[in-house]
C-alpha cells in the first residue's frame, strides 16, 4: 500500500478558510444570510457562512460545501470577492480568509442550521448584529461590489423569479440602491439589455392595467461579469 507523503518545512503555515456573503431580497429589504456560531471563538455571535478548506478541496468547492453544511443552502452561483489575511483576524492562529459573493431569491431555501452553526438567519443589511472576526468588513466590501455592478451588468436579474413584472424589476433596483429610479428610463435600460422576453401573460394587481410578464432568455447566462 501507498503510504501518504508527509511534508516538513522550516516556516510554519497559515490556515485557510472560505466565508460567503449571500444576499436576498426579502420583505422589500436587501438581506444577509448569517449563521449563529456555536463553538469558539466567538460562540454564541452571528457570522458569515464558512470554515476551514479541506487539504484537498478546491476554494470554491469548500465555500459552496461550508454554505451547505451550516444553512441548508446549496445551488448558487458565486464570485470570488476578496481575500483577507490580517496577522490577528482570527484568535485560534493565523488564518487567510477568501470571501465570496452570491445572490439569490431567499424563497428558494429553507434554511436548516448544522454542522457547527446553533443557527441560521436573514437580517436586513442596515440592522446587522455585532458580528465575528472581520465579517463586518467583508460585508461591507460584498455590498459595495454589488451596488457598483449595478450600472453596468445583469448582476440584480438573479433576484429575480421565473416571471416578473418590469415595476417589480425596478422595485429590485431601487431596494438595491436604496433610491428612486426614473420609471421611462429604466424600462429603456431593461429591455435594451435583451436580456427578458415577454411571457404572453399578465399579472392584474387591484384597479390597474394589467401588466405584462416578462422572464430571463437564458437565466445560466444572468451572472456578475455581464
Amino acid at each position: 500500500m501507498d503510504q501518504q507523503p508527509s511534508y516538513c518545512y522550516e516556516y510554519p503555515h497559515p490556515a485557510v478558510t472560505t466565508d460567503v456573503v449571500l444576499f436576498t431580497i426579502r420583505e422589500h429589504r436587501l438581506q444577509i444570510l448569517l449563521i449563529r456560531r456555536g463553538g469558539e471563538p466567538f460562540k454564541g455571535h452571528w457570522a458569515l457562512p464558512g470554515g476551514f478548506l479541506g487539504i484537498d478541496e478546491d476554494l470554491e468547492e469548500g465555500a459552496l460545501r461550508e454554505l451547505e453544511e451550516e444553512t441548508g443552502v446549496s445551488g448558487v452561483y458565486l464570485e470570488q470577492l476578496r481575500t483577507y489575511g490580517k496577522p490577528e483576524r482570527d484568535p485560534r492562529e493565523r488564518v487567510i480568509s477568501v470571501a465570496y459573493y452570491a445572490l439569490a431569491p431567499s424563497e428558494r431555501f429553507q434554511l436548516q442550521a448544522a454542522s457547527d452553526a446553533a443557527e441560521a438567519s436573514w437580517f436586513a443589511i442596515g440592522e446587522l448584529p455585532t458580528l465575528a472576526f472581520d465579517h463586518d468588513e467583508i460585508i461591507r466590501t460584498a455590498h459595495e461590489r454589488l451596488v457598483a455592478k449595478l450600472d453596468y451588468s445583469t448582476i440584480a436579474f438573479q433576484f429575480m423569479p421565473e416571471s416578473f413584472t418590469l415595476s417589480e424589476l425596478q422595485q429590485v433596483y431601487e431596494i438595491l440602491l436604496d433610491a428612486e429610479v426614473d420609471k421611462r428610463n429604466f424600462r429603456k435600460w431593461a429591455l435594451a439589455l435583451e436580456q427578458i422576453v415577454e411571457t404572453g401573460a399578465h399579472r392584474r394587481r387591484g384597479s390597474h392595467r394589467p401588466a405584462r410578464l416578462y422572464r430571463l432568455k437564458r437565466r445560466d447566462r444572468i451572472d456578475f461579469i455581464k
